[in-house]
């Protein structure tokens, strides 16, 4: 019997398990396909592929605006899903956490399939490795929830367009979330007809609200065809062509067709055939893995990091997740989860990003100060060609601290983890204010706005640098 085993080779399991050696323990980690789980090989580093593809697209349509003649772009989808494919090989190959679990003694199974619990402290996994251990950390990430809706077995999810031979001529996309609108902003670029279908009243609806209506509008500019508020699905059905979809709004019966059609609804936990009630590990009421501040789960051996439980569903709160849960696996410790500053952003065209409260979230708890900026105004912008979009900070008009910031526009991902270290640092409005950054950069938007929100709520006798 081994101390800790770790269920799950993403960055949740990689990080407990590399902590778990650290600490001492004989440490088993046990992945089902691939090391480096979905965020490797099915989530952010191939669909950022695909991204960076639509936008070597859209740059190549601009270059006539700087003296340079091409040919139209023409792609060839094949040979974009090979270079998916050998991004996703080089990372797993050139990652230094497998470097790290190898030097640390880590004993390492891939492929091993799914791993079920046969009692409290044994798992058997469908190679046929049979394991026991004092431990578990449960790092089995999510995986996109199902429609209960008649001919849902005919739609798709985001994972499927690695196994497209060519773009569909036409696509449906059910969820405005961060991920179905990836996939609509991506297979339109790529010259798909694309409709993306919302049933709120905004699509990505965890954004702040100025970010959901700038892109909506620039999904439309761009032809996509966006319904929000589009009512409910009542079935899928396979046709000639491709795929129909019968939906019911205001009481009114309509239908629409598509080549394929793609549901990205949300994320449910991975545990499907993981026998969790054999080992006592209850799921709340949406599936995920139930854990305390410690993550533990209600069985007191075993503990979950990660997607699986449910709580932010990103990558770096998995990195700590992980690292807390085997910590206090191994020490038997009560570390908890920390607040935190979590940037989250969305490789769409336009990109957008935040950090932090949104305005209407802010307004609720703070007396508060916004500014924005817009590209069509700003140095490096205008250079590039890249002048749609903005950037929002939101300030607490009392003790100055930012409290968050919103992007939509060219490189808002990076421009938002400036504007995270700043708020991890605890820096106030009028100190961001006053680092010297580079000019003429994105970065050097948010050090004027910052400037702009100081003169704003009359800080005297500073010096702005930007």
């Amino acid at each position: 019997m081994v101390d800790v085993i770790i269920i799950g080779a993403g960055p949740a399991g990689v990080v407990a398990a590399l902590r778990a050696a650290d600490l001492g323990a004989r440490t088993v980690l046990v992945s089902r396909d691939d090391f480096g789980g979905m965020a490797a090989n099915d989530g952010p580093v191939p669909v950022r592929t695909l991204a960076h593809a639509a936008r070597l697209i859209r740059e190549a349509r601009q270059l006539g605006q700087y003296g340079i003649t091409v040919s139209e772009p023409v792609l060839d989808y094949t040979r974009l899903i090979s270079r998916v494919r050998e991004v996703a090989q080089d990372v797993r190959n050139r990652s230094t956490w497998r470097e790290q679990i190898d030097s640390l003694g880590i004993t390492l199974y891939e492929h091993a399939g799914t791993a079920r619990f046969v009692d409290r402290r044994t798992i058997a996994t469908a190679s046929g490795l049979r394991l026991q251990a004092d431990k578990f950390i449960l790092c089995t990430g999510g995986t996109s929830r199902r429609l209960d809706v008649p001919g849902f077995e005919f739609t798709n999810t985001h994972s499927d367009a690695w196994s497209l031979t060519s773009v569909p001529s036409s696509m449906l996309v059910i969820g405005g979330g961060a991920t179905g609108a990836q996939v609509a902003s991506i297979f339109n670029a790529f010259g798909s007809k694309v409709q993306l279908f919302h049933r709120g009243p905004r699509i990505l609806p965890t954004e702040d609200e100025d970010i959901s209506a700038a892109a909506a509008s620039a999904f439309r500019d761009a032809g996509i065809i966006v319904q929000e508020n589009f009512g409910e699905i009542e079935s899928f059905k396979k046709t000639a062509s491709g795929i129909h979809m019968h939906y019911c709004g205001d009481g009114i019966r309509r239908s629409t067709e598509a080549s394929l059609a793609v549901v990205a609804i949300g994320w449910q936990a991975n545990t499907v055939g993981m026998n969790l009630s054999e080992a006592g590990v209850e799921i709340d009421t949406r599936g995920f893995v139930r854990v305390d501040s410690c993550l533990q789960t209600s069985a007191r051996h075993i503990f979950a990091a990660g997607d699986v439980t449910g709580r932010l569903l990103l990558v770096p709160p998995a990195i700590q997740d992980g690292f807390i849960a085997a910590t206090n696996a191994v020490r038997d410790s009560s570390m908890t989860l920390a607040d935190s500053v979590n940037p989250i952003g969305s490789f769409t065209d336009p990109e957008y990003a935040q950090v932090g409260l949104t305005e209407s979230q802010a307004r609720n708890a703070h007396d508060i100060v916004t500014s924005t900026i817009h590209f069509d105004s700003t140095t490096r912008t205008i250079i590039d060609g890249h002048t749609f979009g903005f950037c929002k900070l939101v300030v607490d008009r009392a003790t100055h601290k930012i409290l968050g910031c919103h992007v939509i526009g060219e490189r808002a991902v990076e421009i938002t983890q400036v504007a995270a270290i700043a708020m991890t640092a605890g820096m106030r409005v009028d100190e961001l204010a006053k680092v010297p950054l580079s000019f003429p950069t994105y970065a050097g938007v948010l050090g004027r706005l910052a400037a702009t929100v100081t003169r704003q709520i009359k800080q005297q006798n500073v010096w702005h640098a930007n």
